[in-house]
């Protein structure tokens, strides 16, 4: 009996059981079925409000299709006026890349939308370039002139048109690619059956792009960094800083790299050269040891590598707004560290931007240590175009010496013209770079380096030359060996034997006429124009920069102890 009982009792359970799924089935269906008459509505209406402009292409041109091709073009034309006034140089910051790339993939699905086409995957750019490069005309230098086929050329256009083209562009042709499809999967189901291969092979194609986007803009949008000063144990040294930071430099936000084993040490200022370089990435790698006995702030100087933003508007960047930067960045570090005076030290053109601080303000500074050291830039470019033009002649270079000949010494108005008289140094000047291999990267020490984010490592080459070209032919007239030849300040220089003559004679010239409280000159013998990098570890592990100047600050110390003892209490 309990066996029947329970067998009964199973039957009712499986009985009920069965009830409750049919009650979920019929619930499963009415919501499916609501989604489903929701989503036919949505398309009803959609079809309602764009189907007069999306006539049949297959009877020709209507007045329809007219329209919904001169609305898509408009949206594309609206967003090449905005991104022409607001980014003429394409997108610079991590905020300017992200909404390019927002507006122009929202700009492409609204123009294939409207259109119900794949042409506008074409239009909607075509149209967007046009008028973006017409609504920045004005805008000067390599990145944004007319294409040259020069090297130099030729990588202004890829860090320029073609970066832009990845951020702006390429998300505009997806958008028009998904915009379209979208709007074809609301033509009737026999309409579209027939297309049904080539429907997926698209799809397959814009899931890829869309792979490629997302994975361009997660690396976009990775931060700079530097690493914090830690000890042996991996702690960070106590009373130290390691950062990045911006601040208000007459108006601009300029980046500085601030890094140093005790906020208590003297306060070094490092000027990169160029004009147009930046070095955080090569101050950070190769002088560590300056970090053990000075708090090293690196600046990126208006328009250059994190302060690329910063260049326009180019009218504006003169000689003397340079030079009132750098007393302005010379006060920000003198009360930030609570230092009445700070070294400066700076590297080819940052020499000559350091000559001239110290010498119109020599009360904020202790000293000045000058490094691949330039005296005049004319005379210098005179000398690499004639030595370029023999270099020429003896190796048989016809098209060299013809180019040379058509282009003419300097100076010159536009930077791509420097190109030719001042891209052999190597073939002009050779010697043996294997004792400092370490820091023979040149430029290329700042990439893949942490202190830049993709972004302006893309744009320090684009940089530079827009730098340049602004700021470059306004040095013509600076001459040391007629202006600068007395200083208030003791005055350093680190020379490399190797140095080309285009700079060695300018200022094997000068330095014999240079006055002050004290004088002195280091050579090192496998360098070149970028000792401080290319020379860095000779002495114990210690830089020879980081000696220099240890030696530099001794000195100066010496010296105001002597003239306090003279002046008396």
């Amino acid at each position: 009996m309990s066996i029947d009982h329970d067998h009964r009792r199973g039957t009712d359970t499986s009985a009920s059981d069965h009830d409750a799924i049919e009650d979920d089935s019929r619930t499963a269906s009415t919501t499916d079925s609501t989604v489903s008459t929701t989503r036919h509505r949505w398309a009803d209406g959609t079809r309602t409000v764009f189907g007069p402009l999306w006539a049949d292409r297959r009877v020709g041109v209507t007045a329809a299709t007219a329209v919904a091709t001169a609305v898509a073009t408009a949206v594309a034309v609206g967003w090449g006026l905005l991104a022409g006034w607001w980014t003429p140089r394409g997108p610079l910051t991590t905020s300017q890349v992200l909404w390019s790339i927002v507006i122009s993939l929202t700009v492409g699905l609204l123009a294939g939308f409207v259109s119900r086409s794949r042409w506008a995957m074409l239009s909607a750019p075509v149209a967007f370039a046009v008028v973006f490069e017409l609504a920045r005309v004005g805008t000067d230098g390599p990145t944004v002139d007319g294409i040259e086929t020069s090297t130099y050329g030729l990588l202004a256009l890829v860090v320029g048109r073609v970066f832009h083209g990845l951020l702006s562009l390429f998300p505009m042709i997806l958008g028009a690619m998904i915009g379209a499809g979208a709007a074809r999967t609301l033509q009737p189901v026999v309409e579209r059956s027939a297309r049904r291969a080539g429907r997926y092979v698209r799809r397959m194609v814009a899931a890829l792009a869309t792979v490629a986007l997302v994975a361009l803009t997660i690396g976009l949008v990775q931060p700079a960094s530097t690493d914090s000063i830690v000890d042996a144990n991996g702690d960070v040294v106590a009373n130290s800083v390691a950062e990045l930071t911006k601040i208000d430099v007459n108006g601009h936000d300029l980046a500085l790299m601030i890094r140093g084993q005790d906020i208590g040490n003297p306060v070094l200022l490092f000027l990169a050269g160029g004009p147009g370089g930046a070095e955080m990435g090569a101050m950070r790698n190769h002088l560590p040891e300056l970090e053990q006995h000075f708090t090293v702030a690196t600046w990126d100087q208006r328009g250059t590598g994190k302060s690329s933003p910063e260049l326009d508007s180019a009218s504006t960047l003169t000689l003397d707004s340079y030079l009132d930067d750098t007393i302005a960045v010379t006060d920000y570090l003198r009360d930030r560290f609570g230092q009445d005076r700070i070294y400066v030290l700076g590297q080819s053109w940052g020499s000559t931007l350091g000559v001239l601080a110290v010498q119109e303000h020599p009360e904020r500074y202790q000293a000045f240590i000058g490094t691949g050291q330039m005296a005049s830039q004319l005379a210098t470019d005179t000398i690499f175009y004639d030595d370029t033009m023999a270099w020429a002649r003896n190796s048989g270079n016809s098209s060299l010496e013809s180019e040379l000949t058509a282009t003419g010494p300097p100076p010159y108005e536009q930077m791509l013209d420097y190109e030719t008289a001042l891209s052999y140094e190597h073939e002009i000047c050779p010697y043996d770079h294997t004792p400092n291999a370490e820091g023979e990267g040149g430029f290329s020490e700042n990439f893949l380096v942490e202190e830049y984010t993709l972004i302006e490592q893309v744009h320090l080459l684009g940089a530079f030359m827009d730098t340049f070209g602004v700021l470059y032919p306004q040095l013509q007239d600076i001459d040391f060996r007629d202006t600068a030849t007395d200083f208030d300040i003791p005055m350093f220089f680190v020379q490399g034997a190797h140095e080309a003559d285009g700079r060695a004679e300018p200022f094997a010239d000068w330095y014999p006429a240079v006055k002050a409280p004290i004088k002195d000159l280091t050579v090192l013998d496998t360098s070149g124009h970028r000792p401080l990098f290319g020379d860095p570890h000779t002495i114990d592990g210690l830089s020879v920069i980081g000696a220099a100047l240890g030696l530099v600050s001794g000195a100066v110390a010496r010296l105001r102890h002597r003239r306090d003892r003279e002046v008396g209490p």
